[in-house]
């Protein structure tokens, strides 16, 4: 079995102290491959995830500017320089938070605008942040022609409607360890009606571990639960999930 976690922090500073020993716990148990995201820690973060990429031959990362950073200044010519990398292999986390609101909302269109631009220009997906903001999200990607990279809505919140809307845009669904949670019985009813080709699976660590590890630090070992679960919500094999998945996820990021 090879799972593939496609959007982890591995920059987080809840990581600092052992990720060597988080990354070989996460082999240990079948997950093969990684993109850890350049974005969520402020502008330093791309760097420190190519950084982090380029130490390890099965992680591959994301350079962005997430929306809790929108009032920072976006360096275009540097995230441009940066998306030659071969270890980028996505622009993101990108897209807007209406419900943090931690910068202004003109700031979040604004930053997400020039990143979807950049994404079109170096022909590199797109990973979504949207939270409470998925008509709009979904609005300036249509408008923009995002479908010429696709992308993906990470931690999916919407309904299933949505994610069928997303499909002529050429965008997938990214599925974390929140489909676990006992109270979550109506995310797995959207999870259910999605068809499989349209998903991915992710941890967001070191946030939103599974059950039955919720409220400790998330690792990408603990992709297992989560694959188990929507395994057993489409009615297939772990096995058959994590070959469906992680073929999407190659294809999805240019990886060979």
């Amino acid at each position: 079995m090879e799972l593939f976690d496609t959007h982890v922090h591995l920059d987080a500073e809840a990581y600092a102290a052992d990720l060597p020993a988080v990354l070989d716990r996460a082999r240990a148990v079948g997950v093969t491959r990684f993109v850890t995201i350049g974005a969520g820690y402020g502008t330093q973060s791309m760097e420190h995830a190519v950084r982090i990429a380029e130490q390890h031959p099965d992680v591959w990362c994301s350079i962005g500017l997430h929306p809790h950073d929108a009032s920072e200044p976006l360096d275009l010519p540097r995230m441009r320089d940066l998306a030659q990398h071969p270890k980028v292999v996505a622009i993101g986390e990108t897209g807007l938070d209406y419900f943090k609101n931690f910068a202004a909302r003109a700031d979040q269109i604004s930053r997400f605008r020039s990143q979807v631009e950049l994404a079109c220009e170096v022909k590199k997906p797109l990973i979504i942040h949207s939270r409470d903001a998925g008509e709009d999200c979904l609005s300036i990607l249509d408008s923009m022609g995002a479908e010429c990279v696709g992308g993906v809505f990470h931690c999916f919140a919407e309904n299933a409607n949505f994610a069928e809307r997303l499909v002529p845009l050429r965008f997938l669904v990214s599925i974390p360890g929140n489909v676990t949670f006992k109270k979550n019985e109506a995310f797995r009813d959207t999870v259910r009606a999605i068809p499989l080709a349209q998903i991915m699976l992710e941890t967001d660590g070191p946030f939103l571990a599974p059950e039955p590890l919720r409220g400790k630090r998330c690792e990408s070992a603990f992709m297992v639960h989560t694959a188990s679960t929507v395994a057993a919500i489409k009615g297939v094999s772990v096995e058959q999930l994590a070959q469906v998945t992680t073929h999407t996820a190659l294809t999805f990021f240019n990886i060979s």
